[in-house]
């Protein structure tokens, strides 16, 4: 191989930093994955990639030895669904302990080397011998997780759409309310489709704040998730606007909707692959699958008001958040009804150090607005275009889609207001 031309690969992408949208894997399905490593620092790095919420499904083992170890290691015992095998050998030495590997892989066996050479007539090589993937060291854990779902999600499969979860830090923060505005907002700014799914069963207001009553919703998906497709998905949603579908609670109190885990799960996941965009509204109660849900979003959006109960509730689910989603962007902080008038707050600055992030949106305290557009069922860009809430709004939206809502357009209306005043 001394006569091809020596070549960087270039390392797998990066997710994207903060204020964009970072990439959307599908979950890895239930596979057992080896690896067997020369360095303890790319054994922890594997070992985090593990604890990922996209393979959380997987059951990951990690040996010491590297490509040398494996070999001896299958002679005795089958082969997993997928090895990754670190080595920092090169030329006739590399290509000798892959053969010894491959003569004790089973068929079916995926390979994933993790290599110190950044070469590309090495790649071509690998490829060449039946290797399926091959990353050049060091490595962070998306890069691991990215290559594993690369390996294992049919690219003919439909994509899947970023689910964003709001919850409120406790009852009454408004996380209902800031949900569907942003939900609206990307379907009507940004010309995205999105479904905006209720998940609070008994007290849900998302069919109230979009003026609908549908006589169907998620309920009926969640008790049969195994008859959930496209044509009965459609039939279940209410129809918005062109961008814009509502998966509505039913509100009522008559019939027990206590579900497993498994089918909020089914429900989302079929939901996810219809649209680019799925708005998920989470209830502020804690239970299994609440916590399952959230931990496994794409984004999460914490909304809270200026008091401790607030910010005692929305410092612990961050803290479990950058403990189980470590290779995952930190949840959002909305801090909202800020101002209101003889009540004691803690000042923004305050509560920002007290649970250690910068809020990314801070909404003032405006009752008037926010209770006309509740009654109304109506969002309150469409009430005030030029409000400060709407602008935050427009501001969340676009860090969580990681680009600018359009323009809005002026109204017919004020383009006759203008003719007359001519006339």
């Amino acid at each position: 191989m001394s006569n091809v031309a020596h070549m960087q690969i270039d390392p797998p992408p990066m997710p994207e930093e903060e204020g964009g949208a970072a990439p959307v894997m599908k979950p890895v399905p239930r596979i057992t994955i080896h690896a067997f490593c020369e360095e303890p620092d790319t054994g922890n790095v594997i070992q985090r990639a593990g604890e990922d919420r996209r393979l959380s499904k997987a059951h990951l083992t990690v040996h010491m030895g590297g490509m040398q170890a494996a070999a001896e290691f299958y002679q005795q015992t089958a082969t997993p669904n997928l090895i990754l095998v670190e080595t920092s050998a090169g030329g006739d030495e590399l290509f000798s302990h892959l053969a010894s590997l491959a003569e004790v892989c089973d068929a079916g066996t995926k390979v994933v080397v993790l290599g110190h050479l950044n070469d590309v007539s090495v790649y071509r090589e690998m490829i060449r011998q039946g290797v399926n993937e091959y990353l050049v060291t060091p490595l962070n854990p998306i890069q691991i997780v990215e290559a594993v779902s690369r390996l294992y999600i049919d690219p003919d499969a439909p994509p899947i759409g970023r689910s964003i979860v709001f919850m409120g830090a406790k009852g009454g923060t408004g996380s209902s309310t800031i949900a569907h505005n942003v939900g609206w907002c990307i379907s009507t700014r940004m010309n995205e489709d999105v479904i905006i799914t209720d998940m609070d069963l008994a007290f849900g207001t998302a069919g109230l704040d979009f003026n609908h009553d549908p006589a169907q919703g998620i309920a009926d998906a969640l008790m049969a998730p195994e008859r959930l497709d496209d044509v009965l998905l459609d039939r279940l949603l209410v129809k918005c606007s062109d961008h814009l579908s509502l998966f509505a609670a039913p509100a009522v109190l008559d019939r027990d909707l206590d579900m497993e885990s498994e089918s909020f799960e089914s429900v989302l996941e079929i939901v996810r692959e219809t649209v680019p965009c799925v708005i998920v509204d989470l209830p502020h109660i804690w239970a299994p699958w609440t916590r399952k849900i959230l931990m496994s979003a794409d984004d999460i959006v914490i909304t809270a008001t200026p008091d401790l109960a607030s910010l005692r509730n929305a410092k612990n689910i961050l803290d479990l958040a950058k403990q189980t989603r470590a290779n995952d962007s930190l949840p959002h902080l909305v801090i909202n009804q800020v101002g209101v008038p003889k009540r004691p707050e803690i000042p923004v600055k305050d509560f920002a150090e007290a649970i250690g992030i910068e809020p990314t949106l801070v909404l003032p305290f405006n009752p008037g607005l926010f209770g006309s557009a509740a009654n109304n069922g109506q969002m309150i860009e469409e009430l005030d275009a030029k409000s400060k809430a709407t602008e935050g709004m427009r501001y969340l939206a676009k860090q969580l889609c990681g680009r600018d809502p359009m323009p809005v357009k002026a109204s017919k209306k004020s383009l006759l207001q203008r003719l007359v005043r001519k006339g």
